[in-house]
C-alpha cells in the first residue's frame, strides 16, 4: 500500500510530530510507501509530491511547523479539482490519503470521502475549536506562548502604570484567550462567544488602578462589543471564505485610554502563538493522533478522524468532527469572571 500525506490550513507546533508517526508506524508495522503531497490541497490538485520515508522524518520531532509545507487551497473551488486528483492519486498510485488539517482541510476530506476516495483526518489547529475532539495538537503550545508573553508584558505594564491589551488568535472559539488569560492572572478576559460591555470593561479597568496595579487584559481577535462589528485587517477572503481579523486589541487600547485618562498600549501577539517548539503535551498527542491515523487506513476505515476522548483515542466520522464549530461554554465563561477586576 502507498499511503499520501498532507498538512492545510495554518501551520501549528506539533504537524512534524504526526508525519513522523505515520511513517515510522506506516513503513514499520504495515510496509507501506508513504510519500508527503506538499501545500496542502494544492499538493494532490498539481501534483506535488515529496518522497518521505524514515531519513525524512528522523529528526523532525522537535520541529515547528510542518516539513511538507501548507496552504489553505480549496479543491472544490477550482475547474476539475476533485478530478485533477482523482487523477493524480492514480499517477503516484496513492492508495489512501491522511489529511491532517482544522475544519477546512477535513471538510474538504468529508467531501472527498463523500465522492469515493479513500481519507483519514488528524485534527489539528491551535483555536481547540474542532468538534468531536477534547483537544487539537497545537493549542497547549499557543497556550503556553501566550502565556509566557502576558507574564512578560506584565511587568513592564507595572513599571509604568499602564493598561496592557492582549490580542490573541481566536476567530470564532475564545479557548485560548481564556486558558492563556486565566493562566496568565488576565484582569479581564474577551471572547467571541459573548459580546462585552466596554463600560463594564472600563469598570474593571478602573478598579485596577484604583489598588494601584496594572490591568492586563487579554482578548481574541474576534470579540466583539456590543453591537459592534468585527475589526478586518483587509476585506479580503481566502478559498475557505474567511476574512483576516485582527484590530480590536487597538481599537480597546484607545479606548481605555481615552475613557480612564491612562497610558494604554495594545501588542498583539500574530503568528508567533503558531510557531516554535512544540510543548511535551503536543508532541505526545500528535504522534499518538498519527499512529492511530496509520491503523484506521491499514483497516480501510475512511471518512474517520481520530479524536482524543477523556484519555483514549479514538475513530469518529468526519461528518461529526466538522458539523459544528466547538465554542467555549458559559459555564466556563462565569467561571472566569470570578477574576475580572
Amino acid at each position: 500500500m502507498r499511503v499520501g500525506l498532507l498538512t492545510g490550513g495554518g501551520d501549528c507546533p506539533g504537524l512534524n510530530a504526526v508525519i513522523r508517526a505515520v511513517v515510522r508506524k506506516g513503513i514499520e508495522s504495515y510496509g507501506w510507501d508513504t510519500v508527503g503531497f506538499r501545500n496542502g490541497w494544492q499538493g494532490p490538485v498539481e501534483g506535488l509530491v515529496k518522497p518521505i520515508g524514515l531519513d525524512q522524518v528522523e529528526d523532525i520531532l522537535t520541529r515547528g511547523g510542518t516539513i511538507l509545507g501548507s496552504s489553505r487551497t480549496n479543491p472544490y473551488k477550482i475547474d476539475g479539482g476533485v478530478d485533477r486528483i482523482r487523477e493524480n492519486l492514480a499517477k503516484f498510485e496513492v492508495d489512501a490519503l491522511i489529511a491532517i488539517g482544522g475544519e477546512d482541510t477535513l471538510g474538504v476530506a468529508k467531501r472527498l470521502t463523500d465522492d469515493g476516495i479513500g481519507v483519514v483526518g488528524v485534527p489539528k489547529t491551535i483555536d481547540n475549536d474542532l468538534g468531536a475532539t477534547d483537544y487539537t495538537f497545537g493549542f497547549d503550545t499557543a497556550v503556553h506562548i501566550a502565556t509566557e508573553a502576558i507574564d512578560r508584558l506584565r511587568t513592564t505594564a507595572e513599571s509604568h502604570h499602564r493598561a496592557l491589551v492582549i490580542e490573541v488568535m481566536g476567530r470564532h472559539a475564545g479557548w485560548i484567550a481564556l486558558h492563556s488569560g486565566l493562566a496568565g492572572g488576565a484582569n479581564v478576559i474577551l471572547v467571541p462567544e459573548r459580546h462585552f460591555n466596554v463600560d463594564q470593561v472600563i469598570d474593571w479597568v478602573q478598579r485596577r488602578f484604583e489598588r494601584e496595579y496594572a490591568p492586563i487584559i487579554v482578548v481574541a481577535e474576534g470579540a466583539l462589543p456590543e453591537g459592534g462589528e468585527e475589526k478586518l485587517l483587509t476585506g479580503e477572503k481566502d478559498a475557505f471564505g474567511h476574512v483576516r481579523l485582527g484590530g480590536i486589541g487597538q481599537w480597546l487600547a484607545e479606548e481605555i485610554a481615552t475613557r480612564t485618562g491612562k497610558e494604554s498600549r495594545a501588542v498583539v501577539l500574530g503568528h508567533v502563538q503558531r510557531g516554535g517548539t512544540p510543548t511535551a503535551y503536543d508532541r505526545v498527542l500528535a504522534t499518538r493522533f498519527g499512529l492511530h491515523a496509520a491503523d484506521a487506513v491499514q483497516d480501510g476505515d475512511f471518512g474517520v478522524m481520530v479524536a482524543l476522548r477523556g484519555t483514549d483515542i479514538v475513530r469518529v466520522k468526519l461528518a461529526e468532527a466538522t458539523a459544528e464549530l466547538k465554542t467555549v461554554p458559559g459555564s466556563r465563561l462565569q467561571e472566569a469572571e470570578v477574576f475580572f477586576g
